[in-house]
């Protein structure tokens, strides 16, 4: 009977354990049926504790790796920003236990401090660019080389745009130059030195050799700036030339005036044919003077500029018109006719100051009024330059032609080399009757310089003479002319 009692307990317990079993799905429950009762029971608790551990450790790590994802995220959005001087993002929330919640405003401030500290960079960079190119005068920035590493518009205006990645010698050719600026890379300091740059108009220069305390841009160790010096250089020698030419040419009609002042204060005091035959002849000696000194100023203004060539339009035949309307009654006065002959067609505009191409044609058609024979006509043809037309040169044949032809004596082919120097006259006592100063042709040569044009003077005695100015018009040289 104990044992049957025995037997039916047994089974009653597997019936109990059996039916717990079924509810429970998890494979760990299922093994523990299969491990037996007796010594898996008292392990249930742990388990499932484990489990549960597990799945909260997943879902923290996924957290973690969600948050660092977002942080990468930021700082790539942070660095594209910053390369696009942008507005910064705003950092994501971090909450991750590893992770240190100030991180993402650590580095958020961070790229805002640099930002900052960027733009005040540019802004100095920029600051320092407008005060470089701004600089009137040429400024170089050399390596340790010779070769330049940075210029400046003024400099590029002076040398051409292509003159950076250059050896400084194939840029300024002046010995004495280069002397400094090795001087200044082996030992440091500066050196001044004064140069002349040769060229259709001769120019001087002021250049400074300075070592840099620190290295520059590119490698750059030594600056070189140079300082115009062609209008003071200039203003001293008129001045000079001034008090000679002025004191050579005025003392003739300064002489005449005070002789005839002091006969008519003397003997021809009571004489009032002599005084009126007097008056005219002083009166004709002061106006002499006095053209004289106007163009002695007018030549010295226009040297001063001479170096800096204008950069404004002119119209040819506005130019003709008015200086034709201004001088046909002179022209009248021996009979003479002033003939005008311009295309009908095509431009004749170009590069120039409207004034000062009035004054060139001024002189030029005063000149054949005066050595022109009476009776005889004057032409002024203008017409666009090429090879046909005289002998300009390249530059010349882009641009326009004036001519103007006279008929009179002519002029030896042996003075017409010097004709436009100052006070020379071919027949000295006919210039002074006919009221010349021998500055005229200086005038216009010095005006065409400065033009960057060309005079060409060309005469058959007892036949003709021929002035003719080539004025560029500024465009661009073509390949087949830069192949010439």
């Amino acid at each position: 009977m104990l044992q049957r009692g025995r037997a039916a307990g047994r089974r009653e317990y597997r019936q109990r354990l059996m039916r717990s079993t079924a509810l429970l799905s998890a494979p760990a429950v299922g093994t523990l049926a299969v491990l037996g009762v007796a010594g898996v029971m008292p392990l249930i608790p742990a388990i499932v504790t484990a489990v549960v551990t597990a799945g909260g450790i997943a879902a923290l790590l996924a957290r973690h790796s969600s948050e660092m994802a977002s942080l990468r995220r930021f700082v790539e959005m942070l660095r594209t920003a910053l390369d696009r001087d942008a507005t910064l993002p705003e950092p994501p929330q971090v909450t991750s236990p590893g992770i240190d919640p100030e991180l993402a405003e650590a580095i958020a401030e961070s790229a805002r401090e640099r930002q900052v500290r960027r733009r005040e960079l540019r802004a100095a960079i920029n600051s320092n660019e407008a005060v470089l190119s701004g600089l009137p005068d040429p400024l170089l920035l050399i390596d340790a080389d010779g070769v330049v590493t940075r210029a400046n518009p003024a400099a590029g205006d002076l040398f051409g745009e292509n003159i950076e990645d250059r050896p400084l010698a194939t840029v300024l050719r002046n010995p004495e130059l280069l002397q400094a600026v090795d001087k200044v890379l082996a030992e440091k300091g500066h050196r001044e030195v004064e140069f002349t740059s040769p060229g259709e108009i001769e120019r001087y220069f002021s250049a400074r050799v300075a070592a840099l305390r620190e290295t520059g841009p590119k490698g750059g160790v030594a600056v070189v700036t140079l300082h115009d010096v062609t209008a003071i250089r200039r203003a001293e020698q008129m001045r000079a030339d001034f008090v000679a030419n002025a004191s050579h040419e005025l003392r003739t009609p300064l002489s005449s005036l005070l002789g005839f002042i002091e006969t008519l204060q003397g003997p021809a005091k009571e004489d009032a044919e002599a005084r009126d035959r007097f008056l005219d002849i002083m009166l004709e000696q002061a106006k002499r003077m006095s053209a004289l000194v106007e163009d002695l100023l007018s030549l010295s203004r226009i040297e001063l500029d001479e170096h800096t060539p204008p950069t404004e339009r002119a119209d040819l035949r506005k130019v003709i018109d008015r200086v034709v309307g201004a001088l046909e009654l002179k022209a009248r006065e021996k009979d003479m006719s002033i003939e005008v002959d311009t295309p009908d067609r095509g431009s004749l505009t170009v590069v120039g100051d409207e004034d000062q191409l009035t004054q060139v044609l001024q002189n030029l058609v005063d000149n054949a009024i005066k050595y022109g024979r009476a009776g005889t006509p004057i032409r002024v043809v203008a017409q666009p330059a090429d090879r046909s037309t005289g002998r300009p040169s390249r530059r010349a044949r882009r641009g326009a032609a004036v001519s103007v032809i006279d008929q009179g004596e002519g002029i030896p082919r042996e003075h017409i080399p010097r004709l436009t120097e100052r006070f020379y006259r071919v027949d000295k006592a006919r210039s002074r009757q006919l009221g010349g100063t021998g500055l005229g042709l200086a005038i216009v040569k010095h005006i065409v310089n400065r033009h960057r044009g060309q005079l060409e003077i060309d005469s058959t005695p007892g036949q003709e003479t021929r002035f003719t100015v080539y004025l560029p018009t500024g465009e661009p040289e073509s390949s087949d002319q830069a192949a010439e």
